[in-house]
């Protein structure tokens, strides 16, 4: 993440630690310290008390709401899936140092106390709606210490497949399970911007305007210049008209057909010599108007002739951009990292809906 010039951000190693061979002081989980004092700095989890309400009516809460929340964050950071792991982390020096100052001197939260709040005072009604909220406040914090003139935000769903009675759960014929349809939304950065759980047969596009409308409102006086990428599953004209009416430039593939095959015969004469390995690549532009839209948009096509097979690999892109073809296909070949980060959140998903 670069820095801007208007603010210098630096970090400053915690003096309390120290290399020592004492057994009861050890921790393999001494690279949390790196993200607490980054959080620190940017005033990320202190951001919490501002968005999540506190459910407990008790007065004797030995464990207040924002150091609950780190030691859930930081446990998975740490690479714990769920509360399993809570009793012994609960003693483990690292965690106990980057929950908060009081909980260095003393145990963290036990299990039932971490699942308590994850269970009940995460998923209250308001709790809820804060947690989007806070999710917001910590990206944008991130994105004002990067040096950026430009946002790219990637939509795609996925799957999270489920082997219980779990509510919303549905079969969903494209994965072949019984699974939530997620629907997640990152920029360029690999910050999570938004995310959706929903049932399990809906289709990819579903809700997509309840999770894109407060980021795009989010981004709309900040001057940076807009982009989104979509797969197929979000062709559709609403979305082009959405993101048009929001200065938005988009590259969104799109579904072959015949009326697009045709556009491209002139193009599928097979190249005379193909190198193993190096595919033969080019990349077309063309007017085309499907039936639903509302006018013609440009598309770009891209033709893969692989060693080897028999017909080349095809693929279809309709895009507002007006920079040359290969540059479009190159930009929307950028989705393939968003499609690594929603595998990696996805696994914290099916780790949350496990616990």
């Amino acid at each position: 993440m670069g820095e801007s010039q208007q603010e210098q951000l630096s970090l400053e190693f915690d003096a309390r630690v120290r290399l020592e061979f004492v057994g009861s002081k050890i921790t393999s989980d001494a690279g949390l310290l790196a993200y607490r004092e980054l959080d620190g700095k940017l005033g990320l989890t202190a951001l919490a008390g501002q968005f999540l309400g506190e459910q407990r009516t008790g007065r004797n809460t030995q464990h207040h709401l924002v150091p609950l929340l780190r030691q859930s964050v930081y446990s998975r950071l740490a690479g714990y899936p769920d509360t399993n792991d809570a009793d012994r982390l609960a003693r483990d020096p690292a965690l106990r140092l980057v929950v908060s100052r009081r909980a260095s001197g003393q145990q963290a939260a036990a299990r039932n106390t971490v699942g308590r709040f994850e269970t009940e005072t995460l998923s209250a009604k308001g709790n809820r709606e804060g947690l989007a909220a806070l999710n917001a406040a910590w990206v944008s914090a991130a994105m004002a210490h990067t040096k950026t003139r430009r946002l790219i935000l990637d939509l795609d769903s996925s799957e999270s497949p489920v082997h219980g009675q779990q509510e919303g759960a549905k079969y969903n014929g494209h994965y072949g399970s019984v699974c939530y349809h997620l629907l997640f939304c990152f920029n360029q950065f690999g910050d999570c911007e938004g995310a959706m759980l929903r049932e399990g047969n809906v289709s990819s596009a579903d809700s997509w305007r309840e999770l894109l409308d407060p980021i795009v409102r989010r981004y709309a006086k900040s001057g940076l210049r807009q982009q989104f990428r979509g797969d197929a599953g979000f062709a559709r004209p609403e979305i082009y008209e959405y993101l048009e009416e929001h200065d938005f430039l988009y590259a969104i593939r799109l579904l072959a057909n015949a009326v697009l095959g045709r556009e491209i015969e002139p193009h599928l004469a097979r190249p005379e010599k193909l190198e193993p390995g190096q595919p033969v690549v080019t990349c077309h532009d063309f007017a085309y108007q499907a039936g639903t839209w509302d006018r013609p948009r440009r598309v770009v096509s891209k033709i893969e002739w692989h060693t080897g097979e028999l017909f080349p690999r095809v693929g279809f892109i309709v895009t507002n951009r007006a920079d040359p073809a290969k540059g479009i296909v190159r930009f929307h070949n950028g989705r393939g990292t968003c499609e690594r980060w929603i595998r990696q959140a996805r696994r914290r998903v099916d780790a949350a809906v496990v616990s």
